[in-house]
């Protein structure tokens, strides 16, 4: 702001992107505030998953996606399994 403000002070696409930017992270900030600081809600609370998991109910991997076909090409290694036992 102070950089805009002192050497940029008619530039006003400029003070409006800037004011634009700010106002958006804060949005993102409350959001996250709602949120307690998670990216994503929950689906499912985690005491719910961690029973699920612990009686087979649920699979626990991780998802593993190809950066330049994010799209097309994607995969979850279970956990506990070998590397020939992925869907």
């Amino acid at each position: 702001q102070n950089y805009l403000d002192n050497f940029w002070p008619d530039l006003k696409a400029a003070h409006e992107l800037f004011d634009s930017i700010v106002q958006a992270r804060r949005e993102r900030e409350s959001e996250s505030q709602e949120n307690h600081g998670k990216e994503y809600p929950e689906h499912l609370p985690v005491e719910i998953l961690e029973a699920g998991i612990k009686s087979g109910r649920f699979l626990q991997g991780t998802l593993n996606v190809n950066k330049h076909r994010a799209q097309l090409e994607a995969f979850v290694r279970l956990q506990g399994f070998g590397s020939k036992d992925t869907g």
